[in-house]
Order: C-alpha cells, then structure tokens, then sequence
C-alpha cells in the first residue's frame, strides 16, 4: 500500500478551499500582540527582503521565521506569509508544512490542518510525530478528543508510532474533559508497548485527579510512579500538595514538602503559596507565617498572590490591621500590589465597620489608574449599605455601568439590605423589581433579605406574597427563609400561621434548626400556651437541638 493510501482515513472527504482562506485571513481575528511590534515589523521586513534576493535562501531561513511568528502567537502572519513564498515558487519543506498546521491548530481551524496533511502526502513528504502530534493538539485544543482519541488508534492501525510528546499531548487533552478513567486507561495501554510513561504523563493526570478531589487515586498513581523509577519533579509535587490542601488534608500536604525537600527537590513560590493558602483558609495565619518564613529562607521570593493570600488570613479573622502591615510590606519588598490586593484590603476595613478608610483605598486605586473588579465595587457596597451611607452608593453603581460592570446579585442584595435596614422599604422593592427587569435572577439570599426587610418593617402581608410567590415557583428555600417568615409571624402574634410554616417547612424537605424552635417556643410562653412551647421543647431535646 503506498504512504499516501495508508493515511487516506485521515483527510476530509472535501478539501476546503485552501487559498481563498489564506487570501481572506483577517489578522486581528487570529493574533494577540506580540511582546514587541518593531520586532514582528523587522522580521516581515526580513522575510521580504529575502523573497526579493537574487539567490533565494535555503527554506530553513524562511522556516526559522515562520516559527518565530508562531511562537509570539502571530499565527495568521505565519500562514499569509507562507503562502507568498509559494507565489514566488519557493517550496515548502514538511517543517514549513509543520508550522502551518501549527498555526490553524491554535486558530481553530482543524479542517485547514488536515488540508495541510493532505499536501504532505500529494507532495510525497513523509509525516512525523510532529505532524501528528500538532494534529492531536489541534483536536484536542477545538474539545474533540473523541476525533484526537480516534485519530490515534487509526495510526496505530496503520503501523504509525507515536512518542511521548504525542501520548502527553492525548492523555492532557482526556484530562482536560473530564474523563480521568480514560487517561489512566491511555497510559496503562502505552506503558511498555507504545512507548515508556514519563513524569509529564503521570503529572497531569495528578492533576485531573486532584481538581476532582480524588487524591487517594491521585497519590496512589504518584507511588505507582515512584516504583516504576520515574522521579517526580517539583510540578508533581506541587500537584499533589495542592489535592491534599484542597481535601483538608494539610498534615499530608506539609509532609509532602518535607519528602520534597529531602529529595532536594526545592519548592518553588507556587508550592509554597498553596500551602500559605491553605493554612489561611483554615484560620491558621500563625502556621502560614511559618511557611512564609521558611520560603524566604530558601530564597524563594513571595509573589503577589503570596502576599495577597496572606492578607486575605488575616482578613478572615478580622485582623485588617495585620493585613494591613502585609499590604505596606509588599511595596518594600518590591511587590506591586494588584487589583485582588485592594479588593482584599478593601473587604477587611467594611468587615471592621472602617468604611473610610475602604473609601481612601478605593480612590488609591483610581488615582493609580486600577481598575476596581466587581467583588471590588460589591465588598465597598457592602459596607456602605451596611454603615447606612446608601447616598454614596448610587454613584459606585452608575461607575460600574459606565465602565462595563454591571451590578450583580451580589451587589443588588447588599444595596438591598441597606434600604432596607435604612427603613426604605418601597425603595427596596422598586430595586428589586429593577434587578428583574433588568434578567438578573435574584437568589435565595436575595428574597431572604427583602422577606426579612418586610416582616421586620411591620409589612407581613407583603412579606407573604413574595414568600407564596417563591413556594408557587418551585424555589428550594432554606432554614433561614422559614426563620425570617416563621420569626414575622410570631411578632406579629400569628402563632397557629407560624406553627402551620414549621410543619410545611419540614413537608418541604428542609430542617428546622435550634433558632426555628426557639422563636416559637419564646412566642408560646409569651402567650402562655406553655402546653404547646413544653411540647415543642421535648421535640426539640429530642432532635439534639438542646
């Protein structure tokens, strides 16, 4: 069977039409800017001038310039460029070939690659791993690792080998779907047969592995590894450290460092951040200093989500002044503080009730020319609405149209809550009529709040008709929905009505809490139905909720 035949299975049944696409190719759809536009204008500039020369260079010269467009993401440049060299009849070599798919790979455009694999073949090239695992790539990066997975048994099918760059290419584009079953079924189907399992492979599917929480089959394929005498690096490491943190298991995580260690393979500033964040979130700021310190002793210098990790420690256990000192080391340290740095900061001094100072960082950043994230704008929503200053925050809100950043739920909710804690009910409701005029689909949180709002401002009838609304409507309510209503109707002296919402709420599938029955009990003795409250109370020890 000639070459050419043998890989027949692998080109589209029609050939799109090749140059009238490399004709109309709009380059600002394809390309990022590169990291300097006098160095992509010299190398076109180049390209030109070696078209032009009395003796044209070897293509290798042209080629060299092709992959550098490729590198700095100029892939459609790539392609317009190699289609002049065949207007001047200078002809493609397969590492031209090579690169082109390369480029219609990262543009999305598979078809055009396969085209390119259609021009190999008439032109009695030989296709290489490269050719192939650009194509894998190209599969995979358009989600068709089905097709990629496909591609590669009919390969095989036709006595074609791979390498471990194409098998690494495969089982990362099965992890990225999902499928971690199957990635671990590729590599045991190529261990020893294919080709031979390395660091790369094992790594990624850890990694799949412990996104998705699986970190005993996570470790347990990280000693497999080791018994096969494939060293893991730092990557690996890193990888299985952040599943245990993620898992809580940070007894593990911190072990791990320390085998890291000893096999003198030296952490790097990710390894040690996921650990600082993860002590953090634990409330165990003292322990993630420790690590911190051992970090700089190893000369690993923090970065700014380093820093910002730290802060938001402190924030959690309302320390701002400690994140605070963090945020004015970072500068002496030679830390740029970031967007996410000022959120942070921002956030901890509303936590506090120091809404002035989060105001003065708030100009910081404009007088910096940051631009404030929308968890900026609701945490400093938040905290107005929360120290009753709802006048400043009609200007935030419109700042955030003006910018592109449109109130969310989030924010609707604690603007919400303000008004109404501020004794504006009706422009609560109005608000909240807006947010859906406007299709932002309020949360369960959202009516808790304005349910709340309404019972506690002595508007229970309007109160039960957004609570009958909700039930009408399918929504899942929560404890604290059936508190909030069951608390207003025990205010307002309605016991009976509260006591028929605490047998629907548990109709309802969800679980009254220690709260639920304390406000009922307090109602009934204050009425002195003490039958009824000495009944609940026994129900109550009963639960455990006593």
């Amino acid at each position: 069977m000639s070459f050419s035949r043998r890989l027949r299975f692998s080109v589209s049944l029609s050939i799109p039409n090749f140059s009238s696409f490399l004709q109309n190719s709009s380059h600002s759809h394809f390309h990022s800017q590169p990291p300097s536009i006098q160095n992509v204008d010299d190398a076109v500039s180049q390209f030109n001038r070696m078209l032009c020369m009395r003796h044209t260079p070897p293509i290798i010269q042209f080629n060299k310039i092709l992959d550098s467009f490729a590198k700095m993401k100029h892939y459609s440049t790539a392609v317009s460029l190699s289609h002049r060299l065949e207007l001047k009849g200078i002809q493609p070599d397969l590492s031209t070939l090579n690169i082109l798919i390369n480029c219609f790979c990262h543009m999305g455009q598979i078809t055009f690659g396969f085209s390119v694999l259609t021009k190999i073949l008439k032109r009695g090239y030989h296709p290489d791993t490269i050719t192939f695992t650009t194509l894998i790539k190209g599969l995979c990066l358009k989600g068709q690792v089905k097709k990629a997975l496909h591609f590669h048994d009919k390969l095989l099918a036709q006595g074609f080998q791979l390498n471990q760059v194409s098998y690494g290419t495969l089982i990362n584009g099965v992890c990225k779907i999902g499928d971690t079953r199957a990635a671990i079924k590729l590599l045991q189907k190529i261990d020893g047969r294919l080709t031979k399992p390395n660091v790369v492979m094992y790594s990624t599917i850890i990694d799949a592995l412990c996104k998705y929480q699986l970190v005993s089959e996570a470790y347990g394929l990280f000693s497999e590894m080791t018994v096969k005498g494939i060293s893991a690096n730092v990557v690996t490491y890193t990888t299985l450290i952040y599943g245990f943190c993620i898992a809580g298991k940070l007894k593990e995580a911190i072990g791990l460092l320390n085998v890291m260690v000893l096999k003198t393979i030296n952490p790097d500033v990710y390894t040690y951040t996921i650990l600082v964040d993860a002590l953090c979130k634990e409330g165990k700021v003292k322990e993630a200093k420790s690590v911190l310190a051992v970090m700089l002793k190893a000369c690993v210098e923090p970065n700014v989500i380093t820093y910002n990790t730290l802060m938001d420690g402190y924030v959690l256990l309302y320390e701002v002044r400690k994140a605070q000192h963090v945020f004015n080391a970072m500068s002496l340290m030679g830390v740029t503080p970031d967007v996410q740095t000022y959120t942070i900061l921002i956030n901890g001094f509303c936590k506090n009730k120091m809404v002035d100072e989060a105001l003065n960082l708030f100009k910081e950043m404009h007088q910096k020319n940051m631009v404030p994230s929308i968890v900026t704008y609701s945490s400093l929503i938040d905290g107005l609405c929360k120290s009753g200053r709802i006048s400043y925050v009609w200007d935030l809100i419109d700042e955030m149209r003006d910018r592109g950043q449109p109130a969310d739920v989030i924010t609707y909710s604690s603007l919400i809550d303000g008004l109404c804690k501020n004794g504006h009910l009706d422009r609560a409701i109005a608000l909240f009529n807006k947010m859906k005029d406007q299709e932002i689909r309020p949360n369960i949180f959202t009516f808790t709040i304005l349910l709340d709002g309404l019972c506690k401002g002595g508007r229970l009838k309007d109160a039960q008709e957004v609570f009958q609304d909700l039930l009408t409507k399918g929504y899942h309510l929560n404890v604290y929905t059936y508190n909030v209503m069951i608390n207003g109707h025990c205010k307002q002296g309605l016991l009976e009505e509260a006591l028929t919402m605490l047998s629907k709420m548990e109709d309802n599938g969800c679980i009254p809490n220690a709260f639920t029955f304390e406000t009922i009990i307090i109602a009934l003795f204050k009425k002195d139905e003490n039958d009824k409250a000495e009944k609940l109370l026994r129900q109550m020890i009963a639960r455990g909720l006593l």
